[in-house]
C-alpha cells in the first residue's frame, strides 16, 4: 500500500486506566492497542494450532464467539446444542481460550445470537410475556458464558451484539443484566453496538469500554482511494468522538472489516447476499482497512479492534472465502500485518 502509519496512539502514552462505575476494580490498557481477529469457531476440533498463523501477523487478541440461536419470531434462545459446530460448544470454546492464552494472546469472549433471515437488531415480540421469556433464556446463556469466562480469566466479555430494538424497548432489563454479569465475571465488560445506533446505548455508563461494530457505509466506489475514504470517515469520526467524550470511556471496534469485492466500502451487509455475482477486489478491501487504521491511529481513546473474521485452517467458511471478510492470503493480510507490527 502507498500509505502506512508513522505512529500508533498507544505510543503517545503508557497506560490508560479506566475506573469501573460499578466495581472497585480497574481496567488497564497496555501501550499496544488491540490488534485483534475474530476467530470463526470450526466445525471440527483443531488439526493444527490455529494461533500460529494469527501470531504471524502480530495479532495480540482474539475474539471467540459461542453462538446461540433464536428462531424467527420465537422468544427462545438455544445454545449448547449437539447440533452446533465443535468450536461453538463449551468444549471447543474452552480449548480455543486455552490455546490463545498459551500463545500469549488476550481474549474477548463474545456470545452472540444468530437468527436465520432475521437481524438481531430487529427483534421484537408482541407481548411482555414473550419478551420476559426471551430475556430469561438470554440471561441463562450470557451468565453461563460469563461464569466460564471468569473461571478461565478471560480479559474482556461482551454482553451482547447489535440488539438495537431490544435495548430501546427494554432498557431496564439490560441494566439489570449487567449487574448480574458483574457478579459472575470480574474482568472488563463491553457491548457490541451496531454502527447506526452506538450513540443511543443507555448503559455505556455501566460498562468499561464503548464497543462499536464499525461497518459504517463510506463511499460507493469500486476503486476507493485512501484520500476519499479519509474524507468519508469525517462524519462517523465526529460521532464517535462525541460519544467517547460524553462517557469518558475508551472505544474498541468489537467488529470491523470489509468484503474483498468491488463496492466493499458501502452497505456491505447488502453485498453479503450477492457474493456469487460480485467480482473479487482485494485492493478495495486492503485500501479500506488501511484507511480505517490511518484515520484512527491519531485518536488516543481508540484502543483498536477485532477484524471480522479469520478461519482456523480455513474451516467454517460459507463458500466464498475469496470474497468474504477474511483477510487470509489476501492483500489485506499484508496491510494488517504492517499495522499490527507497530
Amino acid at each position: 500500500m502507498s500509505i502506512y502509519p508513522r505512529f500508533y496512539p498507544c505510543i503517545l502514552f503508557f497506560v490508560l486506566v479506566l475506573s469501573c462505575s460499578v466495581q472497585e476494580n480497574q481496567v488497564v490498557f497496555s501501550r499496544k492497542p488491540i490488534c485483534g481477529l475474530t476467530m470463526v469457531a470450526p466445525p471440527k476440533p483443531f488439526s493444527n494450532d490455529p494461533m500460529l498463523a494469527m501470531k504471524d501477523i502480530h495479532c495480540n487478541w482474539i475474539a471467540i464467539v459461542p453462538y446461540a440461536f433464536t428462531p424467527r419470531n420465537e422468544p427462545v434462545v438455544r445454545f449448547g446444542s449437539s447440533h452446533q459446530w465443535w468450536g461453538e460448544s463449551p468444549e471447543g470454546i474452552k480449548e480455543s481460550i486455552q490455546r490463545a492464552k498459551a500463545a500469549g494472546m488476550k481474549v474477548m469472549l463474545k456470545p452472540q445470537v444468530w437468527s436465520h433471515g432475521w437481524w438481531t437488531g430487529d427483534y421484537d415480540f408482541e407481548s411482555t410475556g414473550e419478551w420476559s421469556q426471551w430475556e430469561k433464556q438470554y440471561s441463562e446463556y450470557i451468565l453461563y458464558y460469563a461464569s466460564l469466562a471468569d473461571s478461565m480469566q478471560v480479559d474482556l466479555f461482551c454482553i451482547g451484539t447489535e440488539f438495537k430494538n431490544a435495548i430501546k424497548s427494554r432498557p431496564q432489563y439490560w441494566r439489570n443484566l449487567i449487574d448480574s454479569i458483574r457478579q459472575q465475571f470480574h474482568g472488563s465488560l463491553t457491548y457490541a453496538a451496531n454502527w447506526d445506533n452506538f450513540e443511543h446505548i443507555p448503559f455505556w455508563d455501566q460498562l468499561d469500554i464503548i464497543g462499536i461494530n464499525a461497518y459504517f457505509p463510506l463511499i460507493d466506489d469500486h476503486k476507493p482511494t485512501i484520500h476519499r475514504l479519509k474524507k468519508a470517515w469525517k462524519k462517523p469520526l465526529h460521532q464517535i468522538r462525541n460519544c467517547q467524550k460524553a462517557f469518558d470511556k475508551p472505544v474498541v471496534f468489537t467488529e470491523y472489516g470489509y468484503l474483498s469485492v468491488s463496492g466493499a466500502t458501502f452497505n456491505t451487509w447488502e453485498l453479503e447476499h450477492r457474493l456469487d455475482e460480485l467480482s473479487v477486489n482485494q485492493e478495495a478491501q486492503a485500501i479500506a482497512i488501511d484507511a480505517l487504521h490511518t484515520v484512527f491511529a491519531g485518536e488516543t481513546y481508540w484502543q483498536g479492534g477485532f477484524v471480522w473474521k479469520w478461519y482456523p485452517d480455513m474451516q467454517g467458511h460459507e463458500g466464498y472465502p475469496a470474497k468474504d471478510y477474511t483477510p487470509q492470503g489476501k492483500t489485506a493480510e499484508k496491510v494488517l500485518k504492517r499495522w499490527f507490527s507497530l
